[in-house]
């Protein structure tokens, strides 16, 4: 079959709908959808067509492909700017397979359990530190959750002179190009010039280089202190692939890079939605609180991560609005077929988790935050893919899930937080993620029966 084609776009109307896809990336995306249905082609004008697949058995065949089909590496360049040429993120073929092997172990397996005195601690100091009855920005103490959580996981890092200085410019890098406005930078090549340190994307490129020799210091700190140290970085220095190879300090400075971007930006935001959820629906806060109440008594933190109703709340909110709007780009190395279209090697097959997880034959209202979705049926990796899929599945799922429920059932043992009113909460462009606005404010209340 013929791929669906879009009309001819004048340079005009393509710079248009760029800008829309910057600053209003949802409705731009369902634009298309609703104009073309489960499979349409975009960039119609370009020599290297973008095709657009969201039904469950197309991307079932995309993820289940033979290795060698597609590559992702070379068309998610973009990513460079964030992680660097050596991350797990940019790789293919056999250097793939090998960075992945090399990072599954500290994300999984009896490694996930020492992760929960962390998470619960820095969760217990942060919200420690919340004033009853004073709004504030929610978005401000997920971030510095995350932020903190990944730091003492990846570095052993949770104060002190070192520490501050990871934040500050980790902080620094991320929001010098994390607005709608700052992110065209990612989009438009001819804006990312260096005219020096006073240019805003001169600016970022030295303080990404700060950063950058920074995690380079800390790499060879942890090599001098050998094995007194129990952190992701340790684990890393130690692993060795299959021919007994290390990994070299510039590698694995992209890979912690890419920890901590993907480790707290994305879990930061996923916190915020959740708990502007769980008041949003009454019926949702109240059967939460329900079922952590029952388990107030139990400190068995794995436990409290798989009750069903926390878990349920954990994947709706990923449902309704992933933090990555598309998997991994597939770029066509072979001929393939799809659903009846023929692919041709160099065309780009995109996976849209957004427009996946917003089917109405799937998720009958799709616009309702509804966790019971998650209790009445189980969906396939085809249908439910807030990780992406396949060989490009996010490494650390299991730990984002494990710190989101342990995070919030830590807040809603020792608070109750309430939305202020009147405010317009909605999806912005936070870099190359989906984000609730940061000036989204809450307010806490003191639980009947709390000492905090």
């Amino acid at each position: 079959m013929t791929l669906p084609n879009g009309p001819a776009l004048s340079p005009l109307q393509r710079t248009l709908r760029t800008w829309k896809f910057i600053f209003s990336p949802l409705s731009a995306i369902e634009e298309r959808y609703s104009e073309y249905g489960d499979i349409f082609r975009t960039n119609t004008n370009s020599l290297v067509p973008f095709i657009y697949f969201c039904n469950p058995k197309a991307i079932q065949q995309i993820f289940t492909a033979d290795p060698d089909t597609f590559t992702s590496g070379d068309k998610n360049g973009i990513l460079q700017y964030y992680v660097g040429k050596n991350s797990l993120l940019l790789q293919d073929g056999d250097r793939h397979k090998r960075q992945r092997k090399l990072l599954m172990p500290p994300f999984h397996g009896s490694r996930m359990t020492r992760y929960g005195d962390l998470i619960y601690n820095i969760t217990s100091n942060v919200i420690s530190q919340w004033k009853i009855d004073k709004p504030f920005p929610i978005r401000r103490s997920t971030q510095e959750i995350s932020f903190k959580v990944i730091l003492s996981a990846v570095f052993g890092l949770d104060q002190g002179k070192r520490y501050e200085k990871l934040r500050v410019l980790m902080s620094d890098v991320l929001e010098s190009i994390s607005s709608p406005l700052s992110s065209t930078f990612l989009f438009f090549n001819f804006l990312r010039k260096d005219w020096g340190p006073w240019s805003p994307w001169g600016r970022f490129l030295r303080k990404r280089q700060e950063l950058h020799e920074l995690i380079l210091a800390e790499i060879k700190t942890a090599k001098k202190e050998g094995n007194h140290r129990d952190d992701i970085l340790s684990l890393l220095l130690e692993a060795r692939d299959e021919a007994g190879n290390a990994m070299s300090e510039e590698e694995i400075k992209d890979e912690l890079l890419t920890m901590l971007l993907a480790g707290h930006e994305t879990t930061a935001s996923a916190l915020a939605w959740a708990l502007y959820w769980i008041d949003k629906i009454p019926s949702v806060r109240e059967n939460l609180m329900a079922e952590l109440a029952a388990f107030s008594n139990n400190s068995d933190q794995v436990a409290i991560t798989k009750l069903p109703y926390l878990s349920a709340v954990c994947q709706e909110t990923l449902r309704i609005y992933p933090i990555v709007m598309n998997a991994f780009l597939r770029v066509v190395q072979k001929p393939i077929e799809i659903m009846g279209y023929q692919l041709e090697p160099g065309m780009v097959a995109i996976v849209p988790i957004y427009l996946t997880h917003h089917r109405e034959d799937i998720y009958p209202e799709p616009k309702k935050f509804k966790p019971e979705r998650f209790l009445e049926r189980q969906f396939s990796p085809y249908e439910y893919l807030p990780f992406g899929g396949g060989s490009r599945r996010c490494i650390g799922s299991a730990f984002a899930l494990f710190e989101m429920k342990l995070v919030l059932a830590t807040i809603f043992s020792q608070w109750e937080l309430k939305l202020l009113p009147n405010q317009r909460i909605r999806p912005v462009r936070r870099g190359l993620v989906m984000a609730p606005p940061g000036n989204m404010r809450m307010v806490v209340k003191q639980k009947i029966g709390s000492e905090s």
